[in-house]
């Protein structure tokens, strides 16, 4: 493959797809296999819905010279996106972690973009062809490009990193998540960690959340920019933070009321608030760019059905998110509280331990009406009077259509398999 070639045509396109439901008028189409489907076989289809150019990577398909041919359309997609970082020369920011990563993402890109014209991943695109599809949707106007990577297993954010060589990069925190591929929490630190050895070795700058010993450990000779609360030496300092249930963060001299929930998101927000101000974002302009920033997607969101006040977190759960987002439920000033958890998942041999250790988290809070949902939960099911336990949702759902939910404070979180956001038609 020809990489400048392919380039020059890609240059031409508006837009960059591996989905032919999602074909726009003058656009790249990258076939791409799946578990279930060969990609080649929408060739055609892609160039009749206004596609200019498809990459495949079976001869069969191959249809005529709006056709680019190779060895493998993954690797192609890759390449490519590789060779666009290079060729647009931005500035980019990486972030990867166990926890906040697209919601700490969101507010650095709503911050950045009152001074830059910024993009950023889209949702959670932030695998081996997320990363690729997100460097290639920026462009000549785009001034800084924030990359999320995720990763499931060693050795997937240093070859992420490879694609999109990030100029700077921050990680959230190293958490109890993807246990599995990752061989536990040891490998979860040193797979995150990749991203480090990337910036170290690059001679770029990383963003460093003082309050963490891992991540100032794991920096401690690599340039860096750092933030903390009341930490001595931090280039950004926090002087409060508040959380009831909306995080205040106050600094400097300002004071701001985010849209947030829980003392967990507020790392998040000082990520965002340091990056700001690192790039030379006026305090004023953080403040109202974080003021205004609302969560969606089932990711910490207060809502209100009839008179219950809800927080749905139900996009995704490891026992790291679920522990902070459950102590931060204990302490919020509130009556007739409800938790609604499902399954954490791939979690590997520590999955039981890790799911009693939440019911453990739980079992001295009488006031809280507990309801564990799932395989895993319901092997470590307790006899209280407050706790219940199903198998599955259906089992769930049987046993609670018939109730009514009236003034509670309701938490709802689970890992995104367990699609809590479900309950929703119980409440109203």
């Amino acid at each position: 493959m020809d990489i400048r070639y392919v380039h020059s045509l890609f240059l031409k396109c508006n837009s960059v797809s591996i989905d032919t439901r999602k074909i726009e008028a003058n656009s790249f189409f990258v076939a791409i296999k799946g578990d279930n489907f060969d990609a080649n076989t929408f060739a055609k289809e892609a160039l009749d819905k206004g596609a200019s150019y498809v990459i495949i990577d079976n001869k069969e398909y191959y249809i005529d010279d709006r056709t680019i041919l190779v060895h493998d359309s993954l690797v192609a997609l890759q390449e490519l996106a590789k060779f666009h970082r290079s060729f647009l020369k931005l500035p980019i920011i990486a972030l990867t972690g166990s926890n906040g990563k697209t919601t700490t993402k969101e507010l650095i890109n709503v911050v950045l973009s009152e001074k830059f014209k910024t993009k950023a991943t889209i949702g959670n695109l932030n695998n081996h062809i997320g990363v690729p599809l997100t460097l290639l949707s920026f462009d000549e106007q785009t001034e800084i490009g924030i990359v999320e990577m995720g990763a499931n297993h060693k050795k997937e954010i240093a070859f992420l990193c490879e694609i999109a060589q990030p100029d700077y990069g921050y990680i959230t925190n190293f958490g109890k998540a993807h246990l599995e591929g990752f061989g536990g929490i040891k490998g979860v630190i040193e797979g995150k960690s990749e991203m480090y050895h990337y910036l170290s070795n690059n001679e770029k700058l990383v963003f460093v959340n003082l309050e963490d010993p891992i991540q100032v450990e794991k920096t401690a000779s690599i340039k860096s920019f750092s933030f903390g609360v009341n930490k001595i030496g931090a280039n950004v300092n926090i002087n409060k933070i508040e959380a009831d249930p909306f995080v205040v963060i106050s600094y400097s001299q300002v004071r701001i009321s985010t849209h947030l929930i829980g003392l967990y998101n507020a790392n998040n927000i000082n990520a965002a608030i340091a990056m700001g101000t690192f790039f030379g974002v006026e305090e004023l302009a953080i403040k109202q760019a974080l003021e205004s920033y609302v969560p969606e997607n089932n990711r910490s969101q207060l809502m209100t059905i009839r008179t219950n006040e809800i927080i749905l977190d139900a996009y995704n759960a490891n026992p790291s998110s679920m522990k902070v987002a459950i102590e931060n439920f204990i302490l919020l000033d509130k009556k007739n509280k409800i938790v609604f958890l499902g399954d954490m998942f791939e979690l590997g041999e520590e999955s039981l331990m890790e799911h009693k250790g939440i019911v453990d988290l739980l079992i001295n809070e009488n006031d809280i009406a507990c309801y564990f949902i799932g395989k895993d939960f319901y092997q470590n099911k307790k006899a209280r009077a407050n706790f219940f336990f199903f198998e599955s949702f259906d089992a769930f759902s049987a046993s609670i259509k018939n109730e009514k939910f009236e003034k509670n404070m309701i938490l709802i979180k689970g890992s995104r398999g367990m699609a809590l956001e479900r309950t929703l038609e119980f409440i109203k």
